[in-house]
């Protein structure tokens, strides 16, 4: 049986939870509070010893790292979103590399230091924060250009590269990023986001982070 270890906050291991829905898996999620500090348990620690979210226990395989999760179950069970395909593949590889790099890291920034540094009181970096919307600036018009060309990233069929960007950007509207300045990424986001392997984890980011906070505050 597959187990996802995950946070409901955390955009790398909602893209694993998206990734095994998408390819129609089943397997049980298991929600490690990160703000109580479950993630620095020894028994976690055996499956991840980088004490983070996401991993995976696979009928006793354990992995980190959520790219090289999601390729692994794609590949485990022959799925399209992972092209057998050698150039169709690295086409998928570049923009997951690509995406990994530059667009998420900077959403990081801007999220960690216009959300979450007060939660964690601790104080705002505001030269990280001015980075993050620098490199935003960036990229983003690329990966704009790349879906104005084509339907989705990689190209007319929707891959992992997708489902790597759709969890990378969904912190923005909490983050006060504007993506509507991108129409084609605006419409391809939306396309998605209504598609049941996003919906069956959640409606929205931002819901989530507002139930968090419900629910330390009644603590």
């Amino acid at each position: 049986m597959l187990t996802i270890f995950g946070f409901d906050f955390s955009s790398p291991a909602n893209k694993v939870r998206f990734a095994a829905n998408a390819m129609g898996l089943k397997y049980e999620y298991k929600r490690v509070n990160l703000l109580a500090g479950e993630q620095k348990s020894p028994e976690f620690l055996k499956i991840n010893p980088t004490g983070r979210v996401p991993a995976i226990n696979d009928d006793g395989f354990t992995a980190f790292e959520s790219a090289a999760i999601i390729k692994y179950l794609a590949d485990k069970n022959n799925s399209e979103l992972y092209p057998k395909d050698l150039q169709k593949r690295t086409t998928v590889d570049e923009w997951i590399d690509f995406t990994n790099l530059h667009v998420a890291t900077a959403l990081q920034r801007v999220t960690f230091n216009r959300v979450m540094y007060q939660m964690l009181k601790v104080e705002k970096d505001e030269r990280s924060l001015n980075d993050g919307i620098r490199f935003l600036g960036q990229f983003l018009p690329l990966i704009e250009k790349q879906l104005k060309e084509n339907k989705f990233l990689a190209g007319n069929e929707m891959t992992l590269a997708d489902i790597n960007l759709l969890a990378a950007l969904d912190p923005a509207e909490l983050s006060s990023v504007d993506l509507s300045i991108y129409p084609a990424l605006t419409n391809w986001r939306k396309n998605l986001k209504a598609q049941s392997f996003y919906t069956k984890c959640h409606n929205s980011l931002e819901e989530v982070f507002q139930g968090m906070l419900a629910g330390a505050g009644a603590k």
